[in-house]
């Protein structure tokens, strides 16, 4: 997506409807049986008009309007974002047959069913064998499908986790729409998809809106910040990590990359000391071993479930390839020899021909993705526009004591829940964007020298609907002049979307930080009143907040309880902090 002023911005599934011939299949059903010949026992006439009445009456229900037909609709779909397509949803064919017969179960139906239509016309159009922005939207909307599925699912069970999938299904029509831009297809096929894509962003944005509602009884939309829970500070101090990291996974981190693997389940080596030569290559083996132990298990493993994580030691070297976790590889982790040592270095770039989804030298889109100790780079130079280093899209993803480097666009943090640690992360525009739900600690962030006509921007958001849980916490990290930046000012964020969300907490800002601190988008002078951007006690020469922006949004001394919305504990997790791990922790500011 072009902008002006020199820099480009960030680019970036089926439930059956009844149909008129399944109510005439029913009737003819009950029809053959009202004049099946009399038998003798009276018992079986009982048998045969039970039968009748049974199917009669199922049939029935399905055609039959759903509870909150007429004016309810209206009501139900007053406080959502397109009241019109919230109707549409929940007066359509998927309403009648929706499990459970709520509201937010039909509108999922109904998302269902246009990703299903929406992702079957992308893979149709997108058989050309170069990089192609539809084949993103195909993978993209595959995602979507599984995210629907998993929220329908597992609404009631775990609401947070069904609010940050539906988050993410809408951030990947976002996605599919912004690189439908460098599609190679026929314009009109293009234009069909955008079509779809656009009305199935409403359709889950409705669903998204009703899941909020349902489960924290407020209008949807609420607030801008994240409800922040009292948390009790621990007096401990080290490294932090999320609750959803098992004690094995925690340990694993610890230790050194030398020892904290007995047995890896693959060894990555360039001069074939290992099981395999290639990154990908390991990955392939690994995930298709733990598939078959939940094919074994009757699919009682996976799903984001009881899993077990492969592990796969990558040695030090250059591995100089494009590498590739998908969304069906979960509970992956790669261990490395250390920053500057286990090096993987990709040049795709938007310049080159690529979008800036398919451009990343590193994409992980898959579930309980970990990575540690390794140096990811794209090396394809400031002048070549969008050229993403690192982009993550798996649900509860760690990066720890990783370099990711690039220019413009290095970390694409793209959706659903993700945690930073002890990572060193460079660029120039807009080099740690997305819309996940990412924390940051204890890392140092760097920016590089612009090509001329460029600003060097830390974040750029891409928070696009009220009832997302999304946004970037920066929380105890140093935000420094790289040693080639020069005299060129830092600016923290610029809204990318009108729901932009950025926290800088308790970090060290040094005197690169220009004084207004926030960057406007550049053809929007002014800003989306309801953006957030946010500052608590941050020290450093470039922490002085007299001469920030003024713009609607801008919290330059955020309250500690809006602070607290932003930490780990509340911000990615929504639950307390495992203790007694053995790895010292502070669940709070």
């Amino acid at each position: 997506m072009e902008t002006s002023g020199g820099a480009t911005s960030p680019e970036r599934q089926a439930k059956r409807r009844l149909p008129a011939v399944a109510w005439s299949c029913a009737m003819a059903t009950v029809l053959a049986l009202a004049t099946v010949a009399p038998v003798a026992a009276g018992n079986r006439d009982e048998l045969a008009a039970s039968r009748i009445a049974n199917v009669a009456a199922a049939t029935s229900a399905a055609s039959a309007p759903p509870p909150w037909s007429g004016a309810n609709v209206a009501s139900i779909c007053r406080s959502t974002p397109y009241p019109s397509a919230c109707e549409t949803a929940l007066t359509s064919s998927e309403a009648r047959s929706a499990r459970g017969r709520d509201p937010f179960a039909a509108s999922v139906q109904f998302a269902m069913a246009r990703a299903t239509k929406a992702r079957s016309l992308a893979r149709n159009l997108s058989a050309a064998p170069a990089p192609s922005g539809m084949r993103d939207c195909a993978e993209l909307l595959d995602i979507s499908l599984a995210q629907l599925r998993a929220a329908r699912r597992r609404s009631s069970a775990d609401a947070a986790g069904a609010t940050t999938w539906l988050s993410a299904a809408l951030t990947n029509q976002g996605t599919c729409n912004d690189s439908l831009a460098a599609a190679r297809a026929p314009r009109a096929g293009r234009n069909a998809v955008r079509t779809q894509v656009a009305a199935l962003a409403q359709f889950i944005s409705t669903a998204l809106a009703l899941h909020v509602k349902n489960v924290k009884g407020v209008a949807a939309g609420g607030g801008v910040t994240p409800s922040a829970a009292t948390a009790a500070t621990s007096p401990n101090k080290g490294t932090e990590f999320p609750s959803w990291l098992s004690e094995h996974d925690r340990r694993l981190l610890e230790s050194p990359a030398t020892n904290a693997i007995v047995a890896p389940d693959a060894v990555v080596a360039l001069d074939g000391s290992g099981t395999h030569r290639s990154i990908n290559e390991a990955i392939a083996a690994v995930t298709a071993a733990a598939a078959v132990e939940t094919e074994a298990s009757g699919g009682r493993r996976g799903a984001g479930g009881s899993r077990s994580r492969r592990v796969i030691r990558v040695k030090a070297g250059r591995y100089k390839e494009s590498v590739s976790i998908s969304y069906r590889q979960e509970n992956v982790m790669l261990v490395g020899d250390g920053k500057g040592k286990t090096i993987i270095d990709g040049n795709k770039s938007v310049a080159g021909g690529y979008t800036t989804f398919s451009s990343a030298t590193f994409a992980a889109m898959g579930a309980g993705f970990i990575a540690k100790g390794l140096s990811i780079i794209n090396s394809a130079g400031p002048g070549m526009g969008q050229a993403v280093a690192l982009l993550v899209g798996g649900d509860r993803s760690v990066v720890y004591q990783c370099e990711i480097k690039a220019y413009q666009d290095t970390l694409f943090t793209h959706s659903n829940r993700q945690f930073y640690a002890d990572d060193d992360i460079s660029g120039t525009v807009d080099f740690i964007f997305g819309n996940s739900a990412a924390v940051f600690q204890r890392c140092y962030i760097q920016a590089r020298r612009p090509v001329r006509g460029q600003q060097d921007v830390v974040t750029a958001q891409g928070r696009a609907d009220p009832n997302q849980n999304t946004g970037i916490s920066i929380h105890r990290c140093r935000i420094a002049a790289a040693s080639d930046l020069g005299e060129a000012p830092v600016y923290l964020g610029r809204p990318w979307k009108p729901y932009s969300r950025v926290a800088v907490m308790e970090s060290n800002l040094d005197g690169s930080v220009a004084p207004a601190g926030w960057l406007a988008w550049p053809d929007q002078p002014e800003p989306s009143t309801t953006l957030y951007y946010g500052e608590y006690r941050n020290t450093g020469a470039g922490a002085g907040t007299k001469g920030r922006v003024t713009w609607t949004g801008v919290h330059t001394s955020m309250s500690t309880a809006d602070a607290t919305g932003f930490t780990v504990k509340n911000f990615i997790m929504g639950d307390s902090w495992l203790g007694a791990t053995g790895v010292g922790y502070n669940p709070g500011l």
